[in-house]
């Protein structure tokens, strides 16, 4: 008879981070672990073990909570993210619980090591065109409040550069082309692309 499995799916692949630590001598201090889920970048993604710690005792201990207090554990690690290392070191302790944790053996650290892949640095646009109906509105407005208005409105965008280290885009700078387009326009090819009328011959 086959086996039917009921419930949430999950991406994780591996241990607790606590149930590989627990078992390595001086709790895996100078070791690399790898995150599961992340090694589906091209660049490498590991975490040096510096430093492990206990959690507080919870208050009603081995007593189901569904935050898994008892598997966390207070770990202080130097991370490597897509190639780019984190200039301090990273405290994990909230998502440790998570089964997506594997331990990486010695003989094979060096592919980590020595893999000085990192990606490419992307350049971003600092306006963009404006929707095709919001366009319109814009125009409109400015009409309507006697205010010349341009062809083409333009938006001018905002980007979040918090955690700029590990990130991989910056913004154009005078003279430089955006490697990356970020347009709102309905390509011709798409069917709310509005055709013009067809005519009747006369």
């Amino acid at each position: 008879m086959p086996i039917k499995l009921i419930g949430r799916t999950t991406d994780f692949k591996g241990k607790p981070l606590w149930e590989i630590l627990g078992n390595l001598k001086n709790f895996g201090v100078g070791r690399l672990v790898i995150r599961n889920r992340f090694q589906r970048y091209p660049e490498p993604c590991y975490m040096k073990i510096l430093k492990v710690a206990g959690m507080p005792m919870p208050e009603e201990p081995y007593v189901s909570t569904g935050d898994d207090t008892d598997r966390k554990v207070m770990v202080l690690v130097e991370r490597v993210f897509r190639g780019q290392k984190n200039p301090k070191p990273v405290q994990l302790d909230s998502a440790t619980y998570k089964a997506d944790y594997m331990l990486i053996p010695k003989d094979k650290e060096h592919l980590y090591l020595d893999n000085t892949k990192v990606p490419e640095m992307r350049i971003l646009p600092k306006m963009t065109d404006l929707p095709p109906l919001f366009s319109q509105l814009v125009i409109r407005q400015m009409k309507a409040k006697g205010v010349v208005a341009p062809a083409e409105p333009k938006l001018n965008l905002r980007y979040n550069f918090y955690g700029r280290s590990v990130k991989n885009y910056r913004l154009v700078e005078e003279g430089e082309t955006p490697t990356v387009e970020l347009n709102f326009r309905v390509d011709e090819s798409s069917v709310l692309f509005p055709k013009p009328e067809k005519t009747a011959a006369s």
